[in-house]
């Protein structure tokens, strides 16, 4: 491997821990706010990579930039403000990664001279939150949009919704070996493009 490739091999290493650190920090931050601390007790609110690794997702990750990390553990039923508090849980994740990919994009914005590996890394880190971010709120089982369409649903039609849940990770799989997962994503991907200047 060229020395070249393994920087930027590494370089993605570390986005992809910043990325999934951020995410999985910000749900349980967020269910702490709303009163449920079964995040603080397993030992992820933490803002270190280990605590938050899924050991075959992020071997995923590293080979087809695709991939997953441990969901943080949350006890709905310890939330104080009901279904208010799993749609903030369940959105703090992915806007964090969209606040994170909007701070990271100053660096290509503000007339500084940086290094263009650092440039570079940046850009990698901004994509990669953006797609984890879009990513997680596409409303199937097990992401964080399903929770927040089962709050938004009428609840007659709730139960329903819920019987995906035992399909959702064959309904994802089917999506990304289809080409579905791209044509989801990418029209909202462009858009975030636009916005980050890229």
């Amino acid at each position: 491997m060229e020395i070249n490739s393994l920087i930027s091999y590494l370089w993605r290493i570390v986005a992809i821990l910043i990325a999934i650190t951020v995410h999985e920090y910000a749900h349980g931050k967020m269910a702490e706010i709303e009163g449920d601390i079964t995040p603080r007790l397993s030992g992820r609110l933490s803002l270190n990579p280990l605590a938050h690794i899924d050991p075959i997702g992020f071997i995923m990750f590293l080979l087809f930039r695709f991939g997953w990390a441990k969901p943080v553990p949350v006890n709905f039923n310890n939330l104080r403000r009901g279904e208010k508090s799993i749609l903030l849980v369940s959105l703090a994740g992915p806007f964090a990664n969209f606040i994170l990919a909007f701070l990271v994009s100053i660096v290509w914005r503000i007339n500084i001279p940086f290094p263009i590996g650092f440039i570079r890394f940046c850009i990698e880190l901004a994509l990669l939150n953006i797609f984890l971010g879009i990513f997680n709120l596409i409303p199937i089982p097990p992401l964080d949009g399903s929770h927040v369409l089962e709050v938004i649903l009428p609840y007659k039609y709730r139960r329903y919704y819920q019987f995906l849940e035992i399909y959702g990770i064959f309904i994802l799989i089917a999506l990304i070996l289809t080409n579905g997962l791209y044509i989801i994503i990418s029209p909202i991907l462009n858009v975030f493009l636009y916005l980050l200047g890229l």
